[in-house]
């Protein structure tokens, strides 16, 4: 059943410092948060809006995802990415991916093509190959200087993107990507390809999460702030809240965007800020990254491609 109530957010990393330009991603977020929401009104699933608005983000090299990524110790650059379906909780992942643009479509593929969940380093290089995707060819042309921070700054993988969206069905869906963290041990991998860490949706919520990577693990964060919600029936920004605190607590920092069934949205996070993007069925769209002021977007914003030409 096509009902009203539709809800969006995506957002970029939480390691934003105050006095910094973020203009460029904002710009990106607020043209994608307009895509999404002409999407999610024409009745369109929240699982193809959050896959397509995670691999614009990817693609733009805006964010320490896709070609904004960071290499690691031997200087490689390893790609995570996970995505959720709600109503079916059928999900997929990949870890280490190496030589292709965009880990969240494969990560679809594993989902729809797989009887798994997660596929991981050359597994994961090889099922894209034999998916059809495209390796990327000439690597040093293809990557992007992410916008405003310098590699230094991110050694704690603050640039992780995702989106999560709730559909005119009423269905959820979540998606997180990751380019690592600078000079991380080869083989780390963080929770964005984690179900449960850093990606959840199911019937109650769909969340996405951005930050020290090994916290968000120790603490389930994602899956664990559905479980307030269901068993010490929390609402939703006390049960974000919450959760941050347990990261918190695990010696970590970052941040979460989450959306209900009912269409309400957070974006909570226990750092200076957030690159962020939200709009919902009674809420135009805003776009804000440093505290918590959002500026309303702009229609003036030229749409982005829902899939870029790699």
């Amino acid at each position: 059943m096509t009902g009203e109530r539709w809800a969006l957010a995506l957002r970029g990393g939480a390691g934003v410092e105050k006095g910094r330009d973020y203009g460029r991603a904002e710009a990106l977020l607020e043209g994608l948060v307009l895509m999404g929401t002409d999407r999610l009104k024409r009745g369109d699933l929240a699982l193809d809006v959050v896959e397509a608005l995670t691999s614009a983000m990817e693609d733009s090299g805006l964010f320490v995802a896709g070609r904004g990524s960071a290499p690691n110790r031997l200087g490689r650059v390893e790609l995570d990415a996970s995505l959720m379906c709600g109503r079916s909780r059928r999900a997929g992942a990949v870890a280490s991916l190496r030589g292709y643009p965009s880990p969240v479509r494969v990560a679809r593929r594993v989902m729809e093509k797989t009887p798994h969940v997660l596929l991981v380093g050359q597994g994961a290089a090889e099922f894209a190959l034999g998916d059809g995707f495209d390796p990327i060819g000439d690597f040093a042309s293809w990557t992007r200087d992410p916008d405003g921070f310098e590699p230094e700054d991110l050694t704690d993988g603050h640039g992780t993107v995702g989106a999560v969206a709730l559909d005119r069905g009423g269905h959820l869906a979540a998606a997180t990507s990751t380019g690592g963290t600078y000079g991380a041990l080869p083989g780390r991998v963080g929770d964005s390809a984690l179900i449960g860490a850093g990606c959840w949706a199911d019937g109650d919520v769909a969340v996405s999460c951005t930050g020290e990577g090994e916290a968000f693990i120790k603490a389930s964060a994602a899956s664990d702030l559905s479980a307030r919600l269901r068993y010490a029936g929390q609402d939703l920004r006390d049960a974000a809240n919450s959760v941050l605190e347990t990261v918190s607590r695990r010696g970590g920092d970052g941040g979460l965007i989450a959306v209900s069934k009912s269409a309400e949205i957070i974006m909570a996070f226990n750092t200076d800020g957030m690159k962020r993007a939200s709009a919902s069925w009674n809420q135009p769209a805003r776009v804000g990254s440093i505290g918590q002021q959002l500026r309303l977007a702009e229609r003036l914003v030229i749409p982005i491609s829902p899939q870029p030409d790699w």
